[in-house]
């Protein structure tokens, strides 16, 4: 469902070290009480098409293992812990309904890393949400190779954006691109697969937007686009 490719992708992008808070949180607001909810469309190359409304609340910081870190929960029954310092905004853990426990993240998995300004990058693993094999099980690319290294890169500051939630601006873009070798077709064989995500944070509000497109263009294989869009906030 794409409310659960959506969930995979908030995980792919997630001990408050004192009492201030990082220039970042006011891009992706942290503290108890906000609430977004988005329309997540997701349309394949086969050209069908799915829409679903998805969720996020901020439930406020809370003890966690390796410290205090700021929750937060999509109502698919996925939970997220973050942290915000002098580098930035990063995930920490996250938990399925099905998890006992919060599962720790290896590493920092950052949302925005310090300092804000066009060109600052940072690097997160990632899967293929998308891609497909037409009729070959596993059907899903993701459960036969390994992530791969996203590179995020903020493109730019100050943009204004229109959503269904209402103009804002004083926005960032950012932009995420990695490649994925898989095999396409015996036409042309492995091929590095382009997956790429941009996404828009406007101050006071946090993620507005955000596209992934996963283009196939195979025989064997049928990609497509995510595209969310915030609805309402508060």
């Amino acid at each position: 469902m794409a409310g659960a490719r959506f969930v995979l992708l908030v995980a792919a992008l997630m001990a408050l070290t004192g009492c201030g808070k990082a220039p970042a949180t006011g891009y992706f607001p942290l503290e108890a009480g906000h609430r977004w909810t988005y329309d997540v469309k997701t349309e394949r190359e086969n050209n069908s098409v799915e829409h679903e409304t998805v969720t996020l609340r901020t439930l406020g910081s809370e003890s966690i293992e390796g410290g205090s870190a700021w929750r937060r929960r999509s109502e698919t029954g996925v939970d997220y812990w973050l942290r915000t310092d002098a580098s930035g905004i990063y995930r920490v853990a996250s938990k399925s309904d099905l998890d006992a426990d919060p599962k720790p993240d290896p590493a920092p998995r950052y949302v925005l890393k310090l300092p804000l300004t066009v060109g600052s990058n940072w690097a997160v693993p990632t899967t293929a949400y998308l891609l497909q094999r037409r009729q070959e099980f596993p059907r899903e690319i993701r459960h036969s190779h390994a992530p791969v290294s996203m590179v995020y890169t903020i493109e730019a500051t100050g943009e204004k954006l229109d959503t269904p939630a209402g103009r804002f601006e004083d926005c960032l873009r950012v932009r995420g691109e990695a490649r994925m070798r898989v095999f396409a077709d015996p036409v042309s064989g492995w091929r590095d697969m382009p997956l790429s995500t941009t996404e828009w944070y406007c101050q006071g509000v946090g993620l507005v937007r955000l596209e992934r497109q996963e283009p196939a263009r195979s025989t064997f294989l049928v990609g497509g686009v995510i595209t969310m869009e915030l609805m309402s906030w508060q």
